[in-house]
């Protein structure tokens, strides 16, 4: 059976090259029961990091499978988003003057965006911390889901019993890793994050087409590229990387390219690229740009790729360049780890030293290099492609089915 709802596009179907037919009419199957039912999806922003990239393809396939699924995004003020990126910040660890004041403005300003959506669905899922009191302004029509994509190793004691209260008022919490799990009432899920093997950032390109980007933002390729491609955030270390660059060029001859973007939920972004604009030479390229097909360029052009995080969710930037077959060099943190095999498919590192140890390995071993990419593309072949997320997603809808009809439409 062929989805019929999206006649344009990638459809579930089009990833039977990568994951078998048999994976394929599984998910269908498993979709029947919930085309035509209601999803809201809800986030603070359309572009800038990971959760927009998860959600802009998955939408489409929801919806291609006949489960009519929107993406909303919350408004906000400059002083909101301020405050929720310090949210933000706490829950990975980091300090926060949680006072009466920041969390008045952080509720009003949830509290009027809960007032512009209705939010009448059959599922409503919530993404990370920015929107996570809206479920007090509805009366639920079916299961609400807080779906947290930050790390919450240790996050902030006073800020989190902030938060307890809102989140067991959910219905089920979806974490990325098992290390995240806290201790609450709410029943809680383990979701490793995936990548969408169609978009303009992860198809494959040929050498004109990469030859093309890299020309048209003057980034020189006759030397070996390094590259780092994250929001600008201080828990991805970007300066950590530049320092790493330094010490391994003494070693070999190569470039550097630290690519990011701002979010618009994220008022620190750009402070933290204006710090690192000191750092640039001839040979240290920091580019601030939203263009996809640059990433994906850079991506297959680099010799290493590096997501040095201090702090990591995920970090799809890790499975996007292991996709093209670039090894990659990643902060031994978080969900990097459940990518990277230490040695195998690619590094991990604790500290700049170790970083540029890793850095001169790869430059030197072109056999290694192309050893870890083949591993690096089968790892993410078999385990971080959208359909596994997708069906994730699909098996938690069936495992609230009963309560859905018992309890929402008796």
């Amino acid at each position: 059976m062929k989805s019929q709802y999206l006649h344009s596009g990638i459809r579930i179907e089009d990833y039977e090259r990568y994951v078998g037919a048999e994976t394929v009419e599984r998910i269908l199957d498993k979709s029947r029961p919930f085309q035509d039912r209601y999803v809201a999806n809800v986030n603070s922003t359309y572009y800038g990091g990971g959760v927009a990239e998860l959600l802009g393809p998955l939408v489409l396939l929801m919806n291609g499978l006949g489960i009519r699924t929107e993406w909303r995004v919350i408004q906000g003020n400059p002083d909101f988003f301020s405050i929720t990126k310090k949210m933000h910040n706490a829950l990975q660890g980091g300090e926060i003057n949680l006072s009466d004041r920041k969390k008045q403005i952080y509720e009003d300003v949830i509290r009027e965006n809960s007032l512009r959506n209705y939010l009448e669905h059959d599922m409503v899922i919530i993404h990370d911390p920015q929107p996570l009191p809206m479920i007090e302004h509805y009366r639920k029509r079916g299961p609400w889901v807080w779906r947290c994509h930050v790390d919450l190793s240790c996050p902030h004691k006073e800020l989190w019993h902030y938060f307890v209260p809102f989140i067991e008022k959910y219905d089920a919490v979806i974490l990325s890793i098992k290390e995240y799990m806290q201790n609450l009432k709410t029943p809680t899920l383990f979701f490793l994050p995936a990548i969408d093997p169609f978009s303009t950032k992860n198809r494959e390109l040929d050498d004109q087409e990469i030859d093309e980007r890299l020309e048209h933002y003057g980034i020189p390729d006759d030397l070996p590229l390094v590259v780092q491609i994250s929001r600008f955030d201080y828990w991805k270390d970007p300066q950590g990387v530049i320092d790493a660059f330094k010490i391994a060029r003494r070693e070999v001859d190569c470039t550097l390219v630290l690519l990011g973007n701002v979010a618009t939920d994220d008022p620190e972004g750009t402070q933290v690229y204006e710090s690192l604009l000191d750092c640039q030479e001839e040979r240290i390229i920091i580019l601030s740009r939203q263009d996809t097909a640059l990433v994906n360029a850079l991506q297959a052009r680099a010799a290493v790729v590096l997501q040095k995080s201090i702090r990591e969710g995920f970090g799809l930037t890790v499975s996007e360049a292991m996709w093209k077959g670039t090894p990659v060099i990643g902060g031994n943190v978080g969900g990097i780890r459940y990518q990277i095999e230490d040695g195998v498919n690619g590094f991990l590192v604790s500290t700049v030293e170790q970083a540029a140890e890793r850095i001169v390995t790869l430059l030197k071993d072109e056999n290694l290099r192309r050893e870890m990419g083949e591993k690096g593309r089968e790892k993410v072949r078999q385990n971080f492609l959208l359909s596994r997320y997708l069906e994730q997603y699909i098996d938690l809808f069936n495992s609230f089915e009963t309560i859905y009809r018992l309890n929402y439409h008796p």
